[in-house]
């Protein structure tokens, strides 16, 4: 047993005092950073290379953008969940801005596929990227058939505007049943599901919570497998959901001084984040855990993309009051490691 309370029959493996390590870690690097230090901001030599996300899935470039310059803007409240969508199925800070910057203002009550098509496609005739490499999403070719990609994804878009989504959206309950509608729609698989359900619970358009409920993905739940001899019979959410509970405990057990996000503790979604990329920092640090047919490299290097702004986080958090922030030095820096 690892401490009192904690169930009997779960056995970690002799590497799940590392995936404590690691969130110590990357939260000092991020609080290294923000302080206004400069590099390197940390002696871990894979730390120090190779690209992470922060601990906490809100403070990364992407999302601290779409929080301050989508979310939280004066807009109606069917614009912030459109917004949303539309951002995120993309995930890109230049797609985001280069349909703004030539159409303005993206709202509910005039949306139009066809000229955020044409702009995606003047995009692509440059030779620019209009998606994120943080995940990969089919065509959602059962909309609507079509050889480009961002099309087939925009008149998903307003077929579910369409359908109400936004309404119903609004109208969920907790972040499971908005899960559970976005499921329901064509291409929505089960992790961008949650990823989606999680951004627009970061919104006040809805009043849902993080706790409860979480949807491993395909990276974390190999970080899991290296984690654990035996989830003794434990789902992958039910044990992410066990150990977030729990992570006052490891911490001290493993003597980690886990500084939290301004009296924010892990959620699940970055417990299940913190999995997966402690699956890619294990490729290399212990690569004895890898699995046949599973990565063994990391693909992407560290390397500095622009100069640090100030965290801000979701206001109903109630946490932007106590950042500290010191940006005297931090044009060396990027806003993720």
């Amino acid at each position: 047993m690892l401490f009192k309370g904690f169930p009997k029959f779960i056995k970690p493996s002799k590497i799940f005092n590392s995936y404590w390590e690691f969130a110590t870690e990357r939260q000092s690097i991020y609080f290294h950073r923000i302080s206004g230090e400069s590099p390197p901001w940390t002696s871990d030599p894979i730390l120090k290379t190779s690209k992470f996300t922060n601990a906490y899935r809100a403070a990364d470039r992407t999302s601290q953008y779409l929080i301050s310059k989508v979310i939280y803007c004066d807009q109606p409240e069917e614009d912030v969940i459109l917004n949303i969508l539309l951002f995120k199925l993309f995930n890109k800070i230049e797609t985001w801005k280069a349909i703004c910057s030539e159409l303005g203002p993206i709202k509910y009550d005039n949306f139009d596929a066809n000229k955020i098509s044409k702009v995606l496609q003047k995009q692509l005739d440059r030779k620019n990227t209009i998606y994120s490499a943080a995940y990969i999403l089919p065509p959602a070719s059962m909309v609507i058939n079509s050889n480009r990609k961002h099309v087939t994804h925009l008149a998903l878009v307003q077929s579910m505007l369409n359908d109400g989504f936004i309404g119903k959206a609004k109208r969920a309950k907790s972040l499971e049943s908005l899960y559970n509608l976005i499921r329901g729609y064509p291409m929505f698989g089960p992790f961008l599901a949650f990823q989606m359900a999680v951004d627009i619970a970061y919104s006040n358009v809805v009043d849902l919570v993080e706790d409860g409920f979480v949807v491993p993905g395909p990276g974390a739940l190999r970080g899991i497998r290296k984690c654990f001899e035996s989830t003794g019979g434990l789902s992958a959410s039910e044990l992410i959901l066990l150990l977030t509970d729990y992570q006052s405990e490891f911490f001290d057990r493993y003597k980690c001084a886990f500084k939290d996000l301004w009296g924010r503790p892990l959620k699940p979604i970055d417990c299940q984040n913190l999995f997966c990329e402690f699956d890619k920092y294990s490729r290399v640090a212990f690569p004895e855990f890898n699995g046949k047919s599973e990565p063994t490299r990391i693909k992407q290097k560290y390397r500095i993309t622009g100069p640090l702004v100030e965290p801000w986080f979701p206001p109903k958090w109630g946490i932007n009051k106590n950042i500290k922030f010191n940006n005297s030095q931090c044009a060396q820096a990027s806003l993720s490691l």
